[in-house]
């Protein structure tokens, strides 16, 4: 779970990166910029998951 998750999200980070400096070049700022927050997006709710899925665990360990 742990490295597959990092890889995951590298491969996110890389993805979004090709893809806002291509829209770059082009000269679409503002969709590069758009494409950037999704991609942060995706990755922020990829961890909060991973954080409620850890919270969960603890609760039910500690039977709180």
């Amino acid at each position: 779970m742990g490295v597959d998750f990092v890889f995951r999200i590298a491969g996110i980070g890389v993805i979004i990166t090709v893809i806002a400096q291509l829209l770059t070049r082009a000269g679409r700022d503002d969709i590069a910029m758009l494409a950037t927050l999704s991609g942060l997006v995706v990755v922020l709710m990829m961890v909060v998951n991973m954080i409620s899925d850890f919270f969960s665990s603890v609760r039910s360990l500690f039977s709180l």
